[in-house]
């Protein structure tokens, strides 16, 4: 099992910039990837980020060039630099968890980000 912690949400002004956290814990050697999502009201929930083992990211077109993901040394904890913030952003952020083949995918239980304009 593995259980995941985010931190970071709050309210901000459009222009303006955020970092969101996500410390894993538990059976992280059974993750294979994570990710940031994202779920504003009426609408589904939508992929923001993720990050491999490798380390390698892929974004959304809509925050290509303003988001940034990263971990830290040990792999345990994901980030999501957050710049040139928009209204559109403005949403519940969950820190997701892929693991391997035969294993519940781990979903936090989110942060909000208000971007005010």
């Amino acid at each position: 099992q593995v259980q995941l912690v985010e931190s970071g949400g709050g309210l901000v002004q459009a222009g303006g910039s955020l970092r969101l956290s996500c410390a894993a814990s538990g059976s992280i050697y059974r993750i294979n990837a994570m990710g940031w999502y994202r779920q504003a009201p009426g609408k589904q929930r939508e992929l923001v980020a993720t990050i491999t083992r490798g380390d390698s990211p892929n974004y959304a077109d809509s925050v290509k060039g303003r988001f940034t993901i990263s971990r830290d040394n040990t792999k345990t904890t994901v980030y999501l630099q957050m710049n040139s913030l928009k209204a559109e952003d403005t949403a519940v952020y969950y820190c997701n968890a892929e693991m391997d083949v035969g294993f519940r995918d781990a979903w936090g239980q989110g942060t909000l980000v208000t971007v005010s304009s």
